[in-house]
């Protein structure tokens, strides 16, 4: 509270009607009992004597005059206005009904012993009861209990008061009405923020005196209805004790208490000793309405370490799906517990999502703070990217990858899809892409028809010195989307192993040297591990700098995919089926009920990218007639389907036709060769590989090290590892040969022949 605040006009408002001072309601109470008995005495006497009628009259009237004006009242007020008016009223009908019944008393009979006791009963109740100074103290304890009467015309028997019509002009009227308050003055209000009730002021005693010692932190409260912690009493600086700064501060008050119960709670439960995670630090901390983050930081001598299941038990929150956590993988993370699950609700796509950036990115979903989470459809410094999207039925794989082909069409990017499943997983793409495969032969076609664009792209960047690719410069991006992959390269896949060598071997043509020449590829599968995906390693280091979208999958493959994936020590959990509370669906089981399923979580996914995993949920997309009608609108929005130059797309078209006859005819398990012996033809059960421009599936490993020993001679092991490539730029490690001789030797194939060297075992 600075000087400032007090040092302009000091100049009070004029105080309130305090009502009578003790003393002079003393002298008017013993002013007005003395009336009351010599009007007594009169009322009962009066009517006896021989005075003029007017004298009399005046007495009957008055009374009915006051009766009157009583009446009025009643017809305009109730409540507090009309027991003043009452009580005020009282004193003189009471009189003029007793002389009256003094006057009547010879007329009706009466004795004229009964008009004397009532003006004696009169006098008897008025002289101790004082009504008239009463009503000035029962006027000033209405007025401070409803302040509104204070407004009242004087008729009301309550002086005027014009209603605060400010807050400030409110906080004065509660200042004024309270009795602790005294004679002082809430001057120089300050209310920080419109929205919220917290506000400082300065206390200003009258001129010569001190505020009063009555005026304490508890008073104050009081006065305001806020708790003694918000209130805060000083003195002004420069001045004496007729000023007092007061600041009544209620909400900040209420955070306050928040914050020290999350500190509290958090060196208890998670950092401290005994908590769930010594050593992790609290640096600072928002408290929002629907959500609390903290920011954490690991102890010098500490990595960061934040699994979501401990921090959701330490911080008692009721299902482990509203924790979300995200670190830098060493020293710092942010924790952020939701009041509800952020993902439940979610928008659809537009087209401006959709658009690609110059940075190659495009937003395909939000991330769990309400961020949008951004994929890229390739990197302007590596050229083509490789992307997994995992997830099992119903998780929303199919929207998301939808999503991605409708961005790619807008981006102007060409998009060829091989769905392995007959084209049943991705049906709204078919004729709204660049290619459309459907089955498992076309989707090896598919991949062979891309190979040889590569190939035709490889030689004409050769002959012109490029050693990149750019975007436009001369050609378009091409992104080959595999669905369903598992089909032709999962365990067990039914497809003849030569088939699986053969798009493997395309697979990593593409994945070495297609990035290079524009192409991308994407795989799909409800199942997919990389091993399953030819060269493990390579495509593991080049899905790092893709994406990896993991919907809901088994936790084996989770685990799986954060090992291989997940740097940043990010706690990956299982997708559950749908929306729901694990505390609720507990509570259930114990009292044998049973809860509805909440709604669905399709769409929601771990995004992998660089690393780090973040939660996210891919745009909403409703089914109608087994289709999607706003993917379907999002492609259109683009007229024109991007597509090759004249002679990319020859090549394209000729290798497609060439690689699909051959892909059919060699999965029919039937093709005509000479017969050796009679000159004829002969049906062979399994014909080789399909005979196309792609480039030959590469030897494995295993192949290779056989190949090295082929000649019958023995080698050392130096020598296997040179003849394999190891220490190439392309070659095998050192210790994948050791392994792959390890595990040869266990099958038969190769023995040892000394120390160090190697041979094909006999033949027996």
């Amino acid at each position: 509270m600075t000087t400032e605040l007090v040092a302009a006009d000091d100049a009070a408002a004029p105080a309130p009607d305090r009502g009578l001072t003790p003393r002079t309601a003393r002298r008017l109470a013993i002013a007005e009992r003395v009336l009351y008995g010599a009007a007594g005495t009169w009322a009962a006497v009066g009517p006896l004597t021989d005075v003029p009628w007017w004298a009399h009259g005046t007495a009957v009237v008055t009374g009915a005059l006051s009766g009157g004006r009583l009446w009025r009242h009643t017809a305009r007020q109730d409540g507090p206005g009309l027991l003043l008016a009452t009580m005020r009223s009282l004193p003189v009908l009471g009189w003029s009904t007793a002389y009256t019944a003094g006057l009547l008393a010879p007329v009706i009979h009466y004795p004229n012993g009964w008009p004397m006791l009532g003006a004696a009963l009169w006098t008897a109740v008025m002289i101790p009861m004082a009504p008239w100074t009463r009503s000035r103290g029962l006027k000033r304890a209405i007025i401070a209990q409803v302040p509104e009467y204070a407004d009242q015309e004087e008729t009301a028997l309550v002086p005027a008061r014009p209603a605060p019509t400010t807050y400030e002009g409110h906080l004065r009227l509660m200042w004024e009405l309270s009795p602790s308050t005294g004679a002082s003055e809430l001057c120089r209000i300050h209310q920080y923020d419109a929205d919220r009730p917290d506000f400082e002021a300065v206390i200003l005693a009258p001129a010569g005196q001190a505020v009063p010692a009555t005026v304490n932190v508890k008073s104050v409260a009081a006065v305001f209805d806020v708790p003694p912690a918000a209130v805060t009493l000083q003195p002004v600086d420069g001045y004496g004790p007729g000023r007092l700064a007061v600041r009544v501060a209620p909400t900040v008050a209420e955070d306050d208490a928040k914050d020290q119960g999350l500190e509290r709670l958090w060196a208890r439960r998670v950092s401290g000793p005994g908590g769930m995670l010594p050593g992790m630090e609290m640096v600072d901390h928002r408290i929002d309405e629907d959500r609390i983050r903290i920011l954490v930081e690991a102890d010098d001598d500490a990595m960061i370490h934040l699994p979501r299941k401990k921090l959701a038990r330490a911080l008692h929150a009721e299902d482990p799906e509203l924790v979300m956590v995200e670190t830098d993988g060493m020293a710092r993370g942010v924790v952020t517990v939701y009041r509800e699950h952020p993902l439940i609700n979610i928008r659809e796509a537009t087209a401006e999502d959709l658009t690609m950036g110059p940075d190659g990115l495009i937003r395909i979903g939000l991330r769990h703070d309400g961020r949008p989470f951004k994929m890229a459809l390739y990197s302007p410094e590596l050229g083509g990217l490789t992307d997994l999207a995992v997830g099992a039925m119903g998780s929303g794989k199919s929207v998301f990858l939808l999503t991605v082909l409708a961005a790619e069409r807008i981006s102007g990017v060409i998009s060829l899809v091989a769905d392995a499943q007959s084209g049943m997983s991705l049906p709204e793409a078919k004729g709204r892409v660049r290619h459309f495969g459907a089955g498992i032969a076309a989707l090896g076609a598919t991949l062979a028809a891309a190979c040889a664009v590569a190939d035709y792209r490889e030689q004409v960047s050769s002959a012109n010195g490029w050693g990149s690719f750019t975007l436009g410069s001369p050609w378009s991006l091409v992104n080959v989307t595999l669905d369903e992959i598992n089909m032709v390269l999962g365990e067990h896949a039914l497809v003849p192993p030569e088939f699986r060598k053969w798009v493997t071997g395309m697979i990593a043509r593409l994945q070495q040297t297609g990035r290079k020449f524009g192409f991308g590829i994407r795989f799909a599968g409800q199942s997919i591990h990389v091993t399953d995906l030819g060269d493990a390693e390579k495509i593991r280091a080049n899905a790092k700098q893709g994406l990896v979208w993991m919907g809901r999958v088994n936790s084996n493959m989770t685990q799986s995919m954060a090992s291989d994936m997940v740097s940043d020590g990010t706690e990956i959990t299982p997708i559950r089926p749908f929306f729901g509370n694990v505390s609720d669906e507990l509570i259930a089981a114990w009292d044998g009920k049973e809860t509805p399923p909440g709604p669905v979580t399709a769409g929601m996914a771990w995004g992998l990218q660089g690393g780090r995993a973040v939660l996210m949920r891919v745009f909403k997309a409703l089914k109608k007639d087994k289709t999607y009608p706003h993917l379907i609108s999002l492609f259109e929005t683009a007229p024109a389907i991007p597509g090759f130059t004249p002679e990319e797309d020859r090549i394209f078209q000729a290798a497609y036709a060439d690689s699909l006859a051959a892909a059919e005819h060699f999965l029919a398990g039937e093709s005509d060769d000479e017969d050796g012996d009679g000159g004829g033809k002969r049906k062979s059960k399994r014909p080789g590989p399909p005979r196309t421009s792609a480039p030959a599936a590469p030897k494995s490993l295993r192949d290779q090290v056989l190949d090295a020993l082929a000649d019958g001679e023995t080698r050392r092991t130096r020598e296997i590892r040179s003849e394999v490539g190891v220490g190439t730029p392309d070659g095998p490690a050192a210790g994948s040969v050791d392994n792959a001789l390890s595990k040869l030797a266990g099958e038969g194939l190769v023995v040892r022949a000394g120390h160090g060297s190697w041979a094909l075992a006999p033949t027996p």
